[in-house]
């Protein structure tokens, strides 16, 4: 049988309602995380702004319980970034890109580590937080005994391969700076799934996010290799699609696929949001043209957006009790009434 070809519209729609970004809804702090497969969050505030966006009447406190509950976890996962997502996926997710992805980055963007006894920074690193939190200061001055004469101080911290977790309330919304640490064993207790389970986990959460997908998109936001996905997509049961220009998508039986006539509304998004990154790019959320006036080397940080019918449509600030929007191009009067009423509601939230 031909494969059905999915528009950029049907992929837009689909990644909208499976990132909650269509209607608000009524779930736990966690199941939402799962949903949407966790939240990049090098920026605290950036995952209360995304759950405002997604849950219905979501409060800032709810998040700062469920971290001190540990139901709730950040953490450094995918590409070696910052990731709040639930205890539930926080072991899958780490056991499933520990040796594919997070050791090749160590290889990669620490190419110095090869000179740190890393094996004995582990465990000095891992016998100096056991049972207890440390900040990163304490980490560094602890670890700069493995630093190799001559390296710039805090080489073997970056070098170390230890799962760990961000202490609250360490990067939260009041206390943003998420350097308090504790061993994810202490926090969570040990794994109890292997790398082939845990890989297989990760693939689900991202295509049950994010999917339709192409083979590609799940390895660039996972940070493994293809040779890592290959088997474990090969045993997964999966529908197969086709993109407009002839990619073979796949995605999970019977997950959403709504009208592409479905109505959008405005939504905000924090910055370095996962919807925009390059795995998403097909969807077209983020207009191919407005992406350099997000992310640019200028602006490492990129910008918080809002959408309009599903694109982003512009950028914004929080200044003095308001929010100020910067849109790339006019709107209509009903969308500038329906910005302002969400831009007042999120002003409220930042009270």
């Amino acid at each position: 049988m031909t494969e059905r070809v999915l528009t950029q519209r049907e992929l837009n729609r689909a990644l909208l309602a499976r990132q909650l970004l269509l209607e608000r809804a009524r779930l736990s702090i966690p199941r939402a995380l799962e949903r949407i497969g966790g939240i990049q969050n090098q920026y605290a505030p950036n995952a209360y702004i995304r759950l405002w966006s997604c849950l219905d009447g979501f409060d800032r406190d709810a998040l700062d319980r469920a971290l001190a509950r540990r139901s709730v976890v950040q953490a450094t996962l995918m590409r070696g970034t910052i990731h709040v997502v639930s205890a539930r996926d926080f072991w899958p997710f780490a056991v499933g890109i520990r040796r594919a992805g997070r050791q090749r980055w160590l290889r990669v963007h620490r190419p110095h580590s090869e000179r740190v006894d890393l094996a004995a920074a582990n465990t000095a690193l891992s016998d100096f937080i056991r049972g207890t939190t440390r900040s990163r200061d304490e980490i560094v001055n602890r670890l700069c005994a493995f630093d190799p004469p001559g390296a710039p101080a805090g080489l073997a911290w970056r070098g170390v391969d230890v799962d760990l977790v961000r202490a609250p309330p360490s990067g939260t919304w009041t206390k943003r700076r998420a350097h308090t640490f504790a061993l994810a064993e202490d926090w969570l207790g040990p794994p109890a799934i292997g790398e082939d389970a845990a890989l297989e986990h990760l693939a689900r959460r991202y295509l049950a996010a994010f999917g339709p997908a192409t083979r590609n998109d799940l390895a660039d936001w996972a940070g493994v290799p293809m040779m890592f996905l290959r088997p474990v997509l090969e045993r997964i049961t999966l529908r197969r699609f086709r993109a407009e220009d002839g990619s073979e998508l796949l995605d999970l039986p019977r997950a959403p696929l709504p009208d592409p006539a479905t109505p959008a509304p405005v939504r905000f998004l924090p910055t370095w949001d996962a919807t925009l990154l390059v795995h998403a790019r097909r969807t077209g959320l983020l207009p191919e043209e407005h992406r350099p006036k997000l992310f640019a080397i200028k602006t490492p940080h990129s910008f918080p957006s809002f959408m309009v019918d599903g694109a982003v449509a512009g950028t914004w600030r929080h200044e003095r009790g308001r929010i100020v929007l910067e849109p790339f191009g006019r709107l209509a009067a009903a969308t500038r009434r329906a910005l302002s009423e969400e831009a007042e509601r999120l002003a409220a939230f930042y009270e």
